[in-house]
């Protein structure tokens, strides 16, 4: 479908990771989520210049439900939905900030609404279809059918995730191409179902129609042949591109990501408003306290809290960073280039394939 040596696709906010994964065969899919629209042109203008012809992805996020999808244009949705976040949320977000001493910011709010609405991912889609991408993927829920309908028309695949056969139905439904299969054990946005089960239940649901992808708890080869043995055609990994060379991750999480073990994530609305995988600190576990007031919608959650990851991250306090990241974090102990990444992960799967040919011979 791509012409890629390898079926390994790499989500990633970082366009240095989606360029060197698509030069080693594979094919890197950037992250949207954080750039404007503006910022986004310059970064994929810098990837058609640096990857060599390779094809590679756009990830956005459309979700079919949030709160304000009816309040208008985006700046109007901005500022409706910072008027409904209670006092007694502020309030506690204050009381932590100040627990761990981080100082108070004279700095105006940051991106509170970001790409999480249709009203702001979508300029989004609208410049990644000005280049020459091969693959334009939705990250919660099914993608708008008009949207899915225009990436055709430009030649582009379109790919889901979904955490059900329910979910994959709906994806395919609007006309998806791919579907990503992605198990609780994924980082960031994640169902409930592990991939284990997930997998061949969707290729059971939708196998015929559109091509599966396994996800979730992906970073050796044999866990891509595992994948592929429970009829996916590929897997779509990202956790493991937070610990290469080329990735942009704050270095203060490089540690805490290095040292956990796969014990050490959670499931928690503490960053969105929709349950996501992430590593477990002072952070999300002050949002399951009994102090807590609860978590907000999205993309009022992220809206209540841009601001104070931002300070976070420039006190130094390490008790209260986390970062979006699934349970693989246990095996990602060690910092690679991507493409060494790429290779390892297809000598082993070519290890357990074999491996597997050995024993069916044998009986």
């Amino acid at each position: 479908m791509f012409g890629i040596e390898y079926p390994i696709f790499a989500f990633s906010h970082c366009r240095d990771v989606v360029v060197a994964v698509s030069r080693a065969g594979g094919m890197g899919v950037l992250g949207a989520l954080y750039f404007t629209p503006e910022e986004l042109e310059l970064e994929l203008k810098w990837i058609d210049e640096h990857v060599g012809g390779k094809p590679y992805g756009v990830d956005v996020v459309m979700p079919a439900k949030y709160e304000g999808a009816d309040l208008g244009d985006a700046e109007e949705l901005l500022g409706k939905l910072q008027g409904m976040i209670p006092q007694q949320h502020k309030d506690f977000l204050e009381e932590l900030l100040a627990e761990h001493g981080v100082e108070p910011s004279n700095e105006s709010a940051g991106r509170a609404l970001l790409g999480w609405t249709d009203q702001t991912a979508r300029p989004q889609v609208e410049v990644a279809l000005r280049h020459p991408i091969a693959l334009l993927a939705n990250a919660l829920g099914p993608p708008p059918a008009d949207v899915v309908a225009l990436a055709h028309e430009h030649g582009v695949k379109v790919a889901g995730l979904a955490s059900s056969a329910r979910h994959a139905r709906k994806q395919v439904e609007v006309g998806v191409d791919i579907i990503v299969a992605q198990g609780t054990e994924a980082g960031g946005h994640t169902g409930e179902i592990s991939t284990m089960v997930l997998i061949p239940d969707v290729v059971d649901e939708v196998g015929e129609e559109a091509i599966v992808l396994a996800a979730g708890g992906i970073g050796r080869g044999r866990q891509v042949a595992a994948g592929m043995a429970l009829g996916a055609e590929g897997a779509w990994t990202g956790s493991i591109w937070l610990t290469v060379d080329e990735a942009d991750t704050p270095q203060q999480a490089i540690p805490k990501l290095l040292a956990a073990t796969s014990r050490d994530t959670v499931r928690s609305r503490a960053w969105t408003g929709k349950p996501a995988r992430f590593l477990k600190t002072a952070w999300t576990e002050a949002w399951e306290s009994e102090k807590s007031p609860g978590y907000l919608p999205m993309p009022m959650q992220f809206m209540l809290i841009s601001d104070a990851l931002r300070r976070i991250g420039r006190s130094g306090d390490g008790e209260l960073v986390t970062f979006p990241v699934g349970q693989i974090v246990g095996s990602m102990n060690q910092v690679k280039p991507a493409a060494q990444v790429v290779y390892d992960l297809m000598a082993e799967y070519i290890e357990a394939i074999e491996r597997l040919t050995t024993i069916t011979e044998a009986e």
